[in-house]
């Protein structure tokens, strides 16, 4: 059991940790609390956001009581972890409508009938002034800088604002709160994690172990998984997309993708490993990579669809015999006659910005009528039966 829990974990901190908590708990005859949180500062989960939310459904397996502890009150901070520069906060409406987003895409990997979802904003709204420095008064400045981001700014002089500083202590009181066993977080998460820990300890309490999970990389492999890099693999998106998007990935990154992202037996893993070193051709592995995720998040058959899809719309068609979307020219908004290419192909992929646009297409990943296009100024007659291509995998045809 205990090394099924260990598996992938990249911290456990302290190192012994788990195991003391597990014989604690049985000795006790009771659950294990296990802490997640999450600001809900974008509203879609992703495989990165996966990894860890398979671990926690390790613990509910074993009978665990899963915590989500919702920031309803820290995303209006905005968490630093990882940025040179201070997070917009959110608004309350973004975080309550982002929160349901959360919360109904957990049931894509764990139980959500079997665990407990809290908001902190319940306990942090109601902390009078004078419990906030009283809060304040455990942890050391010193302490504080001694997070990478923090010190990395302060060495280059770049502004670190008060509010960001306590960040870390919220999120810490949140595990005196719910009284948390175990917190689990990426790697990027470690010292907010430990900040529970020490909080726990000055409130006299048992303090948690954190358990943090590896930091998946998104499609560019070389960046974290993240929504505003625009490198991932929704949770929610539709087979064909994930297909496509799995396909994409470096071949350097086959090996992270078994081990995090798919649900083959340690046995398959090790064998696709073998497989990959041997020499195979690394797009079956990506293919067998790509169905394994489908079939997590939607069903085989799906998967089985979308692997057909991928070789007729990539391998075996030409420009004229692909699938093209139908989009009606009346539902192009602000487009007329004649429109800037950069204007058309914003409208047909609103989940690109236009800056992210405008560089695809002066590289040359824009064609219209099986035409490469490079100006992004160029006016484009709006026509039916015109056929645009944007990217590898988006296919569009104007009627």
């Amino acid at each position: 059991m205990i090394t099924t829990l260990q598996e992938n974990v990249a911290i456990i901190l302290p190192d012994n940790g788990l195991e003391e908590k597990l014989n604690q708990a049985h000795k006790e005859n009771r659950k294990l609390t296990i802490k997640l949180g999450f600001d809900p500062t974008a509203p879609d989960l992703h495989l990165g956001h996966a990894v860890v939310l398979k671990k926690l459904k390790q613990f509910q397996d074993l009978g665990h009581q899963i915590v989500i502890v919702v920031g309803s009150f820290t995303a209006r901070i905005g968490d630093p972890t990882g940025k040179n520069k201070a997070r917009k906060p959110l608004s309350a409406e973004d975080v309550q409508h982002n929160a349901q987003t959360y919360i109904n895409q957990l049931s894509k990997v764990i139980d959500v009938e079997k665990t407990k979802i809290v908001f902190n904003s319940d306990w942090l709204d109601a902390l009078s002034f004078s419990e906030v420095i009283q809060l304040l008064s455990k942890v050391t400045v010193a302490q504080l800088m001694h997070r990478n981001d923090f010190n990395k700014r302060f060495t280059e002089n770049t502004p670190i604002a008060m509010h960001e500083l306590v960040y870390p202590v919220l999120q810490g009181f949140d595990s005196v709160k719910i009284e948390c066993d175990i917190e689990m977080g990426g790697t990027d998460q470690l010292f907010n994690c430990t900040m529970g820990r020490q909080l726990q300890e000055v409130h006299h309490m048992p303090a948690q172990i954190v358990m943090c999970m590896p930091l998946l990389k998104g499609l560019d492999g070389k960046e974290k998984m993240s929504k505003s890099l625009n490198n991932i693999i929704g949770l929610t998106d539709e087979p064909n997309e994930m297909f496509g998007k799995t396909m994409s990935i470096p071949d350097a990154l086959i090996e992270e993708f078994i081990e995090l992202t798919t649900d083959f037996s340690l046995k398959e893993k090790t064998d696709l490993k073998a497989r990959i070193k041997n020499g195979e051709n690394p797009m079956v592995i990506k293919k067998l990579i790509a169905k394994n995720i489908i079939s997590q998040y939607h069903d085989d058959m799906a998967a089985e669809n979308a692997e057909l899809f991928f070789i007729n719309q990539f391998q075996n068609k030409n420009f004229e015999e692909k699938i093209y979307e139908p989009v009606h020219i009346s539902t192009l908004v602000h487009c007329k006659h004649k429109v800037s290419l950069l204007e058309l192909c914003h409208q047909l992929k609103n989940d690109l910005s236009k800056s992210a646009v405008r560089r695809l297409i002066e590289s040359g990943g824009i064609q219209i009528n099986s035409l490469k296009m490079i100006n992004p100024d160029e006016e484009t007659e709006l026509k039916p039966q015109t056929k645009i291509k944007i990217g590898k995998r988006a296919f569009f045809e104007l009627v």
